[in-house]
């Protein structure tokens, strides 16, 4: 659905390339996470891939056809919710809603039930100006869902949520996932992406650094090391065993023999932990 054949772009005025030589490809129903600090080439990427910059070097192929060769029946195909999203302050959320759907060809969803599915049913007669950010971020989503793209460009979805609205956006991704769309996802939420994507490329100084599993690279990095929490004396403890030969272990097995154990696993790395390893940088 997404083909990316060494793409690079520098701006008019930049000195050097934002993005250099990126290589990927995205499947149909595929959630891909494209993860990286910011300065790191990510929303250029997305921008050169939703059609708002040109003059790029490289391929670049979305759902079957090159860039070019789309005009305006792209955006009947994509849906895009950016993270800082842009919406009519003194119209309604619903009047928004109806507005962007009126501008398909297609057929698009019922904006009422699109607000509902996003928790904001109860403020579709409210100026979306009275908004907060997560409220207004949340309408974006609806947006890029309203006519049923094929495949869709989140730009940081869970951004200024309350955990509750994080799991709904999670939620919608699963289902969108499960229905065979494709999700190109940027975020600098780990448990998100972890969560959702079934592959992850991390970028750093315009650079693909690393393209993979998440579920692998938490297994692949891990510490070799179980972790069993227990209590002693009312006091929440922790205690460290080495995972090779865990089972015939006399130290490990009289351990939690002797003491009230609370949990016990194995040291994964955190998708966090893993780009650090990799490319050497802080998300933030």
């Amino acid at each position: 659905m997404i083909e990316v054949k060494q793409l690079s772009y520098t701006y008019p005025k930049g000195t050097a390339p934002a993005v250099k030589d990126l290589s990927f490809s995205v499947k149909q129903g595929e959630v891909f996470g494209f993860l990286g600090p910011s300065g790191s080439g990510k929303s250029t990427t997305l921008k050169i891939l939703i059609g708002l910059l040109k003059g790029y070097q490289g391929k670049v192929k979305v759902l079957g056809h090159s860039l070019n060769r789309f005009k305006r029946d792209f955006y009947e195909e994509i849906g895009v919710s950016f993270e800082l999203p842009h919406h009519f302050n003194k119209l309604t959320a619903l009047e928004n809603l109806k507005y962007f759907a009126s501008l398909y060809q297609k057929a698009t969803q019922d904006p009422l039930e699109v607000l509902k599915e996003l928790g904001l049913d109860d403020s579709a007669d409210i100026p979306v100006g009275r908004f907060s950010k997560g409220m207004k971020n949340r309408l974006s989503l609806a947006r890029a869902l309203i006519h049923n793209p094929s495949v869709l460009f989140l730009d940081e979805p869970s951004s200024s949520l309350d955990p509750i609205h994080v799991r709904k956006v999670k939620d919608i991704i699963l289902s969108l996932r499960s229905q065979g769309r494709t999700v190109f996802l940027t975020t600098h939420d780990m448990n998100v992406a972890a969560e959702l994507c079934a592959r992850v490329g991390f970028i750093v100084d315009g650079k693909l650094k690393l393209t993979a599993d998440p579920n692998e690279l938490a297994i692949k990095h891990q510490e070799p090391v179980v972790l069993v929490q227990y209590k002693q004396n009312g006091t929440q403890m922790s205690a460290d065993f080495p995972l090779d030969g865990l089972g015939y272990n006399e130290s490990f097995l009289s351990f939690i023999r002797q003491h009230k154990v609370l949990s016990i696993h194995s040291k994964d790395a955190t998708l966090e932990d893993v780009f650090i390893k990799v490319t050497g940088r802080n998300l933030a």
